[in-house]
């Protein structure tokens, strides 16, 4: 039977506080098949909960094949990739935090960088943290000022059952590093850069590297070119933007993304999504 994919976020309604533990947004997603995030970076701790289903999780050094009762977390600047199953794609929920005391957690449960796997299940019970996830989800969408407080309580509860785990899958290793730092660079270039009409040409001065090098060596570690990663890149923010931001037009959207030419945004928007800005929109908000 095939899965409805579904997808749902919400974000903390309260400020964060810097240097402090503050949990950003949390959500849930029933995922195609073949759906993929990645090669990319993200300036956040991102914990995913994996709830049904299969997907293959890519660090920078190493490949795991995950399904249920299986948690990843992903580090701040750190180049991942992630894809579900093609027979039988997960459903998983995540949530994002920052602060220093987030990281005294991740050390604390050794969740370090190397070892971003962790599998929560036990023989007694199910794992406890989609479930909390989903409770710091519903206090977000309720928009109460206690929601923050919430949050927080509830990141300790995952925390804590994640310390109770120790189990730790077998991992592939795969890595040329040299190459994987270029890529890395690349990634943090189009990462920070892509609201702007920045070209694959100028990121290739700015790291000072030929450009026919770079797009081999991008294409070997990530399946595609630098010029579809860009582009693929500035169509996930704008779908992100046409969900969470209902006031801004297709053409401020196009904008927004580093793409000056609103026709060209709407025909590459549905060459990716099949189908357009207004469309999708109107199906993710009814709106």
């Amino acid at each position: 039977m095939k899965k409805k994919e579904s997808y749902s976020v919400s974000s903390n309604p309260v400020q964060a506080e810097f240097g402090k533990l503050n949990v950003l947004f949390a959500g849930e997603s029933q995922t195609k098949p073949e759906h993929a995030l990645g090669p990319k970076i993200y300036d956040y701790y991102l914990l995913h909960a994996i709830v049904s289903g299969h997907g293959t999780f890519r660090t920078e050094t190493d490949v795991y094949e995950l399904g249920p009762g299986d948690c990843f977390l992903i580090h701040p600047g750190q180049l991942v990739s992630y894809v579900s199953c093609h027979s039988d794609p997960w459903k998983y929920l995540w949530v994002a935090f920052t602060g220093e005391t987030g990281h005294s957690l991740v050390e604390s449960a050794g969740f370090l960088p190397g070892c971003p796997v962790l599998n929560t299940t036990n023989e007694s019970e199910n794992s406890k943290v989609p479930e909390y996830i989903h409770h710091i989800q519903e206090h977000f969408h309720m928009k109460q000022e206690s929601a923050h407080t919430a949050a927080v309580g509830f990141l300790h509860l995952i925390w804590a059952e994640i310390m109770n785990c120790s189990t730790q899958p077998s991992r592939l290793t795969v890595v040329e590093p040299q190459v994987q730092r270029t890529v890395k660079q690349m990634i943090n270039y189009m990462t920070s850069q892509y609201a702007h009409p920045v070209s694959i040409e100028q990121m290739c001065v700015s790291l000072g590297y030929n450009r026919a090098y770079l797009s081999r060596i991008f294409k070997k570690e990530t399946g595609i070119s630098p010029v579809t990663y860009l582009l693929k890149l500035r169509i996930d923010q704008a779908k992100r933007l046409l969900r969470e931001r209902p006031e801004l037009s297709v053409e401020q959207i196009s904008s927004s993304v580093g793409l000056t030419d609103p026709l060209y945004f709407s025909r590459q928007f549905k060459r990716f999504c099949g189908q357009s800005p207004t469309s999708y929109r109107k199906e993710m908000t009814g709106i």
